[in-house]
């Protein structure tokens, strides 16, 4: 059961890439949603909007223990710069990621688009779509899985993988395929969300 969380932003698309890969997907709104999830993502949108949203809900502390448990992660865009430890401007954050992220680094809605991808990882002429994408300008002791014009764009340390881009508006994309190959496939992974209270 993969958990999306469905407050704001492109979570339907996310969800009906991870029902493509052949996982149960359940979107995420409220605490008790939480308990019992393989795998959780946090999509793209706007990360401030997210932010007040899921303290209105009463999210924010319950998915912080759920993000702690070393549940997988996939983060884009806005997902990342939620976990990001250093955000520009500043605001709040997880810091579970030892990135520095600058907000729209990349520019406003005039300057997104598709761009190709550097990766040893990644199958050659992968393309990913950014959208007022944050900037990723110190990647900390993460592995670095992919760039874009030399910055890092795709990351990785334990469980969670994150992107400065959109990979779920790209049917099959290689990154949807790295992340879902991580959970075992139909077989699910071991660990499971933590039961809340």
């Amino acid at each position: 059961m993969v958990g999306v969380l469905a407050l704001q932003g492109d979570f339907a698309e996310h969800a009906a890439a991870m029902r493509r890969a052949g996982f149960a997907t359940r979107l995420i709104r409220s605490p008790a949603q939480l308990a019992g999830l393989d795998a959780l993502v946090l999509p793209g949108g706007e990360s401030s909007t997210m932010i007040r949203l899921l303290t209105v809900e009463g999210l924010w502390e319950p998915l912080g223990a759920v993000l702690r448990s070393g549940l997988p992660v996939l983060a884009t865009c806005a997902g990342a710069i939620l976990l990001a430890e250093r955000v520009e401007p500043e605001q709040r954050s997880y810091g579970l990621l030892p990135i520095h992220v600058v907000r729209n680094g990349y520019g406003r809605q005039l300057h997104s688009g598709t761009f190709r991808l550097e990766s040893d990882v990644l199958p050659a002429g992968t393309t990913a779509t950014f959208i007022r994408a944050p900037r990723i300008v110190d990647a900390g002791d993460c592995e670095v899985l992919a760039r874009r014009d030399g910055d890092p764009v795709l990351v990785r340390r334990g469980p969670i993988l994150a992107a400065g881009f959109h990979p779920e508006l790209q049917p099959d994309h290689p990154v949807t395929r790295l992340f879902t190959a991580a959970l075992g496939g139909a077989g699910g992974v071991q660990r499971h969300a933590p039961a809340l209270p």
